[in-house]
């Protein structure tokens, strides 16, 4: 028998969802896309009025800081939102992101360097452009996976080519041999991971940044490094100002890179769409014939700024610039934790893991080179005898919804499990529909 067909618990009516699932023209539940799932979800709960245990996307789930809110409110009173802001970013955000990053990271980057976007998304779809047209033959962007599903979707939007894999097995001294694996072929141009990661967790040690760095070095490739969930893991204290130990960084190791910076979760600030992108003075400075031709501008981040940016959208939101300076100065004055503010999320991860595995689910990446993997905003699950893709489609009955990790780039089978959406008021009903769950498909482990 199927197992849908063998549900009997299910806190939501099968017909209901799926016909939801059709309207939206969903061809395969379970390989839906995060937004396809948001939109889904939010057509159910509609109808319903039963409010899902939502785990598919990762947006904030604190308040927004108020130090931001107030610099806002005052810039707007200001009269700033009648102007356009330089494309580069207004001086105070780029001297407090300077500042930031020497704090907080233990690197020196000049303010010229340290450039808002409209959050990092857009940061990394200039990036791309720029660093796929930097060098002659070298058009591959070089994926560690698993990673953030929407950058593969920018590459799809841009037509660039990508290779990807699961870093899952090639931790320490095996990613060296993985990485030359790919550089070896002269057609890689940059390099993608994010740390901590998403949506695995795991976190890159100093020596496996040193060998993404040098060999970053070596074969004259450009390192982005997504720090979306910056001074996340909390196994360590990143919280104090010009005190190590420091948030983990490949800057350390090479010039070649590309950071990015979110205020999205470090600061609950997603709304306002602001985050940085921030690039050496070796890299900005860098002349590359091949990125001047292709787009007209002068060095390296020159094209980024006043070619690639500009085009995309002549800047980032005025007032949502003196907001980010502001909850950046108040962290570098050390008037502002921004790290405890967010330990919510490692607690609910620690609860929300216990209930999963109480309930007939295991933990897919579960350590960190031999340590505990840290709770934080991401944890990824499986259940014995599913796929991911069947998991995702048949938890949407128990009103529970994640993405599968095959949207990540990851090898395994499973789903991705995002914390901060989910209220702490929600564990009660969390902890009811996954004994539903366990109760209809416990008979089908193997």
């Amino acid at each position: 028998m199927d197992k849908i067909q063998q549900m009997e618990n299910t806190p939501l009516r099968k017909e209901l969802v799926d016909a939801r699932i059709k309207e939206l023209r969903i061809a395969d539940s379970g390989k839906a896309s995060i937004r396809e799932i948001v939109a889904l979800v939010n057509l159910v709960e509609e109808e319903t009025g039963e409010k899902f245990v939502r785990m598919e996307m990762g947006v904030p789930g604190l308040p927004p800081s108020q130090i931001g809110v107030e610099a806002e409110i005052e810039a707007l009173k200001r009269g700033v939102a009648a102007i356009y802001p330089m494309v580069d970013g207004i001086k105070p955000l780029k001297e407090e992101a300077a500042r930031f990053v020497k704090n907080f990271l233990d690197i020196t980057i000049s303010a010229k360097g340290c450039i808002p976007t409209v959050g990092s998304m857009q940061g990394t779809y200039a990036a791309f452009m720029a660093t796929a047209n930097a060098v002659q033959g070298k058009d591959t962007t070089l994926f560690i996976d698993p990673g953030f599903p929407v950058q593969k979707q920018q590459m799809m939007v841009l037509g660039q080519k990508y290779e990807t894999f699961d870093v899952f097995n090639f931790r320490g001294q095996k990613l060296r041999d993985k990485l030359e694996e790919f550089f070896a072929k002269g057609n890689i141009c940059s390099i993608v991971y994010s740390n901590p990661n998403n949506p695995s967790w795991i976190c890159f040690t100093d020596q496996e940044l040193k060998v993404i760095g040098e060999l970053a070095n070596k074969y004259d490739i450009i390192v982005m490094e997504d720090l979306a969930y910056f001074g996340m893991d909390f196994r360590q204290d990143l919280s104090k100002p010009g005190e190590p130990p420091f948030q983990p960084t490949v800057a350390k190791y090479t010039n070649n890179y590309i950071l990015f910076v979110s205020s999205s979760k470090i600061f609950s600030y997603a709304g306002q769409r602001c985050g940085l992108m921030l690039i050496p003075d070796a890299l900005y400075k860098r002349d590359y014939p091949a990125l001047q031709e292709r787009f007209g501008g002068t060095d390296f981040g020159s094209t980024i700024t006043l070619r690639l940016l500009y085009a995309l959208s002549s800047g980032t939101s005025h007032s949502a610039q003196w907001a980010l300076a502001a909850m950046l100065k108040a962290a570098n004055d050390g008037q502002f934790n921004f790290v405890e503010n967010i330990k919510e999320y490692g607690e609910k991860a620690k609860i929300m893991k216990r209930l999963f595995l109480e309930n007939g689910f295991k933990i897919i990446y579960e350590t960190d080179l031999g340590q505990p993997i840290a709770d934080g905003f991401y944890f990824t699950i499986a259940y014995p005898g599913m796929t991911g893709n069947q998991l995702v489609a048949n938890l949407l009955y128990y009103g529970i919804s994640a993405i599968a990790l095959d949207n990540t780039g990851s090898r395994e089978e499973g789903i991705r499990a995002c914390v901060s959406f989910v209220k702490r008021g929600q564990f009660p009903d969390l902890e009811k529909r996954l004994k539903m769950f366990n109760k209809d498909f416990s008979e089908n482990k193997h």
